[in-house]
């Protein structure tokens, strides 16, 4: 190979080290999910059965009352490496529209075959599973989930996913407090039907912010 060819390549593939990868790897421009605020009703008390599965509780027949849905998706950090080992923590209304808490006072039923909260560790590759019911709207709210991340090391995140499509988001006030329009795009959520099958599937991504 000649100098000059040698040089070429040498540029090239210095050139290609500085470029940011794709999703699976480092990635420049990756934005932090936003923070926001965890609200009154995370559980004082944890349910004896807090699995990632919130349909179902542990001795009774019964299933939660709802949409079924599932909601999964990758932990990373700001350069896209996955995140095991994260415990990720969810929280929300059941079917009706009412938290399984002391301070809600709605006059919505309480869900007795609804978990109300759920928590995993993420794998090898940063993921996680949660088997719930579709959140909806109750007053001055659009439907959302609450999370929870905390990571081995770094701080935890608190932030929420919101549901598209739901005419509740133009109007809430938390989801348009954030200003960035990627950012705030990436907190909401489409749910797709799965195959074969009657229920709900949605992917939500966290990027760690630091």
């Amino acid at each position: 190979m000649s100098a000059m060819r040698r040089r070429d390549v040498l540029r090239l593939a210095a050139g290609a080290a500085l470029m940011p990868l794709t999703r699976f790897g480092r990635a420049a421009d990756r934005l932090a999910t936003p923070s926001q605020m965890q609200g009154p009703f995370y559980p004082r008390e944890f349910p004896a059965d807090k699995d990632s599965d919130l349909t179902t509780l542990a001795g009774r027949d019964g299933v939660a009352f709802g949409q079924i849905v599932t909601v999964s998706g990758q932990v990373l950090d700001r350069d896209g490496r996955a995140q095991n080992n994260v415990q990720v923590e969810i929280w929300q209304v059941n079917g009706y529209g009412r938290y399984h808490h002391p301070g809600d006072s709605s006059s919505k039923p309480i869900d007795p075959n609804f978990q109300g909260y759920g928590t995993v560790l993420t794998d090898g590759e940063g993921r996680y599973r949660f088997r719930t019911v579709k959140p909806i709207a109750y007053p001055g709210r659009a439907p959302h989930i609450h999370f929870a991340i905390t990571p081995v090391t770094g701080s935890p995140l608190v932030t929420q996913m919101y549901v598209a499509g739901a005419a509740e988001n133009d109007s809430d006030f938390l989801l348009n407090n954030v200003r960035d329009k990627a950012q705030r795009a990436a907190l909401i959520v489409s749910f797709e039907t799965v195959r074969g099958g009657g229920e709900l599937a949605g992917e939500f991504n966290i990027v760690l912010p630091g």
